[in-house]
């Protein structure tokens, strides 16, 4: 079972579009009028109009089961396990329709909802992609739904963005992190896909606390893409090569990284850039101190002073 949420402006396109695929059923309605498309859009848009201010009245929640679970899920299962997952997403007391649709082989629904309750309130969306996975994983356990193996067996020439990125992201790091030798060289790798690495630092010190990987125009952490892929496991991969070491492995990792720098005239890499100078070695004490000639004059004086 997975949830994709989506909001959006306007009632018309999206029912329109639940309900205009080839087979698809209506299951229930609530509070609104259902003889027909037109009936339900404009039950929707009344009920909106009680706060004009919001913009994305539209609610769109795509239900997705897996196919081992088809011969269970018949039209009353899906509309129970619907309604206790719009519950627990505190999706309460609204204007609803479940739709189903046959055009794939895993069985799945379609919700679309009146963000604006019969009350005139919004229903609030506050977190609510971290609370669809938890609920998700919750109605799975409880009523014995199947549980997918792994990101392997996930039909990647289906995904749409973001999740395409996410998972050529995962891909990638997967079949590099092992023919690396340290950061350095995975930061390469990726780099020659396309494939970005950022470091989060605690505060102001140079220790790092987490990752997060780009591409093109989406970024991840890392425990995102999978959990395996968090700062400190990948960091384990690299072991006495890994960002935890000594100061001296430290220096013969990062040393070579500093011949990476941009070339004259063009902008800086965007993959160094992310790596916020972890590899530059730190300027010196005297570096950083601003000559002050009045100043070390009396530093002179004080020492012929003490002759």
């Amino acid at each position: 079972m997975i949830g994709k949420i989506k909001k959006g402006s306007g009632f018309k396109g999206c029912v329109n579009y639940v309900l205009g695929k080839e087979q698809a059923a209506l299951l229930h309605a609530e509070g609104v009028l259902a003889e027909s498309n037109r009936d339900i859009i404009r039950s929707f848009i009344l009920q909106a109009g009680m706060n004009p201010d919001l913009k994305k009245p539209v609610g769109h929640i795509a239900l997705n089961y897996s196919p081992v679970d088809a011969p269970k899920l018949t039209d009353g299962k899906m509309i129970q396990l619907a309604q206790e997952y719009m519950r627990e997403m505190k999706i309460t007391d609204t204007q609803y329709i479940i739709v189903r649709h046959q055009d794939r082989e895993h069985p799945h629904v379609h919700i679309v909802f009146n963000r604006i309750d019969n009350n005139g309130k919004t229903i609030s969306d506050r977190n609510d992609m971290y609370r669809n996975e938890q609920v998700c994983k919750k109605l799975k356990a409880k009523h014995g739904l199947y549980f997918a193996k792994g990101k392997e067996h996930v039909k990647q020439h289906r995904l749409r963005e973001p999740d395409k990125s996410k998972y050529e992201i995962y891909n990638a790091v997967k079949d590099e992190i092992g023919k690396s030798r340290n950061w350095q060289q995975l930061q390469t790798r990726l780099a020659e896909k396309g494939i970005g690495i950022h470091f989060k630092y605690r505060g102001q010190t140079g220790e790092v606390q987490g990752i997060s990987f780009s591409k093109g125009e989406y970024t991840f952490k890392g425990s995102e893409i999978d959990r395996s892929f968090s700062f400190s496991k990948l960091d384990k991969c690299f072991g006495d090569a890994g960002l935890n070491t000594t100061e001296s492995n430290r220096q013969m990792v990062f040393a070579p990284v500093q011949e990476l720098s941009q070339t004259p005239g063009k902008a800086d890499s965007p993959l160094l850039a992310g790596l916020g100078g972890l590899f530059s070695a730190p300027s010196s004490l005297a570096d950083e101190t601003p000559d002050n000639p009045g100043e070390r004059k009396k530093k002179q004086k004080k020492r012929h002073l003490k002759l």
